[in-house]
């Protein structure tokens, strides 16, 4: 066979066994659809990728599968399952979960976003068994965030194995298992290249494409991952970029399409968004917002060659790099990276329009073709992208992430820098499947009845395999090195807490991995008499997921589902006096909450329940005992700064401030997983007290020198002079208070004018109404509720009303509507036009 014509075949039909795919070049951009090439492996149709994905995650977690064990590790037990608990408990009642009175003394819950109450696939956990389901919902978003990158590789690549390999490892990589302890994270993270998939087509061709792309957008919107939404567009920005200067696509339509899209997934999200921004603007984190932990560190780099060097198992043996806790890996296996390197070194910017015909013909013919037959843009962007991330990732231990903070104020929402390695988990399967689907290889021509034939042993190798093993194999001896190199560094100079002999053996076992790859990529891109070589395309597949699948101790470790049996803390603990919703609450100590995120038990099930016992972050809610601290994204910003003041300090007294927020139970001083009662606390809601105007700089250093009475004083800020008529104390009786998620309701008596106190977060959602006619509600102690009541008896109604949620449904609900009417017409259109 010529060598021109070996050429215009793809590594992935080697691989696939010998079959004759070729595609119509077009001169178009490779993001754009081509001519589709025959099925070439099993694996070959979006279904059939699907149910192989399935396999394997139901041979990597069948335990799960089976609901015989359940996720547990770190924020899934003490965040993400008492709080999906709480919402399936709203659910049930038939109310939305707006508010959470558990936490935080009370603190917005729908409007968290990362929360998932209003995604539509949250009702597989709302309705079913939630120890079960709740796992199985992370796994089938990473079933779904393969699925996706297929259709996504394949759409631009137009290969099949390209896209199964890019779908395998998109589905297991190191962060992708690590997000499976954050539903949410998970779910907008598998949303990511159906987004770009679908954007890319609504910019490209319009019609039906632009509501199927807002829907989509809609649907990762709701998901509730804030930073991975940012990243998803910002991606999608930088392709429709890419595409506008090349000039492929009209740009006048390119104008106004991309545009349309954003503006519909805004509309359809309006629901979620406008409750989210409202609670930003009243949060801790504003804009400038400044938290530059954990990010990659720069040996950080050396752990996508050798995943378990500079770091521990400290942590509930599971592996961390040092100073780095937001995730346990982003591993891609060897065979990933290597493809990915392949298809970046190998196009080095050689022009067929700058080289004369002699430096043409001597070229190597990988490079030329890679660069002409799939375009330099796709791939050269792909590998800007993820340096440019990379670097974001490395946080302040580089200038460029710093100054970009300073430069784009929006981008401080995001914490944790490391979290923009998701982009490079994004980029490198692309690039891979790019190296796959535009390396020429020597391809037998078809025979009439099937499968071409092998060429009989002993005959020549075509020359375009010797130009694929050149760059391939200097590739794959530069990896080899470098894990070598990180095994000496690890044994030469480890870092203080550095498992030494764990990174030697995980760097000879990722040797190993290598080594095994390069032996199938050796065995298809040489001759194709190897009785073996059929089984190449499953091999490929399989070595990339057990590559991931060892390369760390497990990421995600389960136990049985009873460590969630509700009540189970309570009824062993039996304080007495038992915190209760609206009656007392309880409060760790500085030194517990310290004591309890340190606290690292090899044995899951055991660590789980140690902090289960101390209510670690938000373990309360499986009790139902409202504590004073929480764990959420965002807080009312003078509650979030009292409560970091309360327990930032060392020497501060404040039992006034804990009397007023009704702590019947505190941390023992001798352990901090017991409780002990806490005498002199006040109920929730009192009134009488005389306001006192004071700014809450000058309050809050009331509260540190335990000067503060709750029985005779209240703290009003400065501005509130002008609706508060009371200036003395004044007997007042609270009879009957009563505490929901979203109400409070109290009968008060007084004989003059007076303040009552509600120990609750204030946030301007909650309004008042005495007799049923509305009051102003004043933010009192700094950052709690009060509301002045008239002489005599009378009934006092606290409630929550979102209207920033309810403007967002209406708007939401209208557009859902319009959005699914335009794609069913433009569908019917579509299918009326003749062929």
């Amino acid at each position: 066979m010529a060598s021109g014509e070996c050429g215009r075949g793809r590594l992935a039909s080697a691989l696939a066994g010998g079959f004759a795919s070729r595609i119509e070049w077009r001169g178009e951009n490779s993001m754009s659809p081509t001519t589709a090439s025959p099925n070439t492996i099993p694996w070959s149709t979006p279904g059939r990728f699907a149910l192989g994905l399935a396999v394997l995650i139901c041979a990597a977690f069948p335990q799960v599968i089976l609901g015989l064990e359940t996720f547990v590790a770190r924020d899934f037990g003490f965040f993400v399952y008492p709080l999906a608990h709480f919402q399936r408990d709203c659910f049930w009642r038939g109310e939305l979960p707006f508010w959470d009175p558990y936490n935080n003394c009370g603190v917005p819950f729908l409007a968290q976003w990362n929360t998932m109450p209003l995604y539509p696939p949250a009702l597989l956990y709302l309705t079913l068994p939630l120890a079960w389901s709740l796992s199985l919902f992370s796994l089938l978003h990473l079933w779904w965030a393969g699925l996706g990158m297929f259709c996504l590789a394949h759409r631009w690549t137009q290969n099949s194995l390209a896209a199964a390999f890019a779908g395998t490892v998109f589905a297991f990589n190191g962060l992708s298992l690590n997000l499976l302890m954050w539903p949410s994270h998970i779910a907008t993270f598998s949303w990511l290249p159906w987004v770009v998939l679908t954007v890319t087509a609504a910019w490209r061709d319009g019609g039906r494409k632009i509501p199927l792309a807002a829907f989509a957008g809609a649907l990762q919107m709701l998901a509730g991952g804030p930073e991975t939404i940012l990243l998803t567009w910002l991606l999608a920005s930088a392709f429709w970029l890419q595409q506008f200067l090349e000039g492929h696509t009209p740009r006048l339509a390119m104008l106004w399409r991309y545009p349309l899209v954003v503006a519909l997934v805004v509309a359809l999200s309006a629901m979620q968004l406008l409750p989210f921004l409202d609670l930003v603007a009243h949060a801790q984190r504003a804009t400038g917002y400044t938290d530059l932990r954990w990010s990659m560190p720069g040996s950080g780099l050396a752990n996508f060659l050798v995943p378990m060097a500079f770091g521990s198992t400290a942590t509930e043996g599971i592996f961390f790099q040092h100073d780095q806790g937001w995730t346990s890996s982003y591993y891609l296996g060897m065979g990933a990276v290597w493809l990915a390197l392949l298809a970046v070194f190998s196009m080095p910017g050689r022009r067929q329009a700058t080289r004369s015909p002699q430096s043409r013909k001597s070229e190597s013919g990988f490079s030329f073709r890679l660069w002409t037959r799939l375009g330099t843009e796709p791939v050269a962007w792909l590998a800007l992208i993820s340096i440019l991330a990379l670097l974001c990732a490395l946080g302040d231990h580089t200038p460029l992430y710093p100054l970009l903070r300073r430069s784009v104020p929006p981008l401080s929402f995001i914490t944790y820098p490391v979290k923009y390695v998701m982009v490079v988990i994004f980029a490198v399967p692309l690039l891979a499947a790019y190296a796959l689907a535009g390396a020429p290889v020597a391809d037998p021509a078809p025979t009439e009845n099937g499968p071409p034939a092998a060429p009989a042993t002993g005959a020549p190798v075509d020359p375009g395999s010797r130009m694929v093993r050149r760059p391939l194999w200097l590739i794959g001896l530069a990896l080899l090195v470098g894990i070598g190199a990180i095994m000496i560094w690890t044994q030469c100079r480890p870092l203080p807490g550095d498992d030494s002999r764990a990174a030697l053996l995980n760097g000879l076992s990722r040797w190993a991995c290598l080594l095994a790859t390069g032996a199938i990529l050796f065995l298809l891109t040489g001759q194709k008499t190897s009785p073996w070589f059929r089984l190449a395309p499953a091999a490929l597949i399989l070595a990339a997921w057990l590559d991931v699948w060892t390369h760390e101790p497990r990421q995600n470790p389960t136990v049985p589902p009873s460590v969630y049996e509700l009540n189970l803390a309570r009824s062993r603990l039996a304080m007495q006096p038992q915190p209760e919703l609206g009656g007392s609450r309880a409060m760790l100590s500085p030194a517990a909450v310290l004591g309890l995120t340190r606290l690292a038990v090899s044995d899951p099930k055991n660590n789980f329940l140690a902090k289960r016992a101390g209510y670690c972050a938000d373990a309360n809610l499986l009790d139902n005992v409202p504590k004073v601290d929480g764990f959420f994204s965002l807080t009312p910003r003078e509650f979030d700064g009292l409560l970091s003041l309360i327990y930032s300090a060392t020497n501060g007294e404040w039992s006034g401030l804990e009397d007023f927020l009704g702590v019947s139970q505190y941390t023992a001083t001798n352990d901090f997983m017991a409780w002990q009662p806490r005498p002199g606390f006040r109920p929730l809601v009192t009134a009488g007290q005389r306001p006192v105007f004071l700014d809450d700089t000058h309050t809050a250093w009331t509260f540190g020198r335990n000067e503060f009475d709750p029985a005779t004083t209240v703290f009003l800020p400065p501005e509130a002079r002008s609706l508060v008529t009371v200036s003395n104390p004044a007997a007042a009786t609270i009879i009957h208070p009563a505490f929901t998620t979203r109400t409070v309701d109290f009968e008060a008596r007084a004989e003059a004018p007076a303040l009552a106190v509600v120990a609750q977060t204030y946030y301007p959602d909650w309004h008042a109404e005495i007799d049923g006619r509305p009051a102003p509600l004043l933010r009192a102690n700094v950052a709690f509720q009060a509301v002045q009541i008239p002489a005599g008896d009378h009934r006092v109604h606290l409630y929550y009303e979102d209207r920033a949620f309810e403007i967002g449904a209406a708007l939401s609900l209208c557009m859902w509507v319009n959005c699914l009417v335009a794609w069913l017409a433009l569908r019917r259109r579509d299918l009326a036009i003749p062929a």
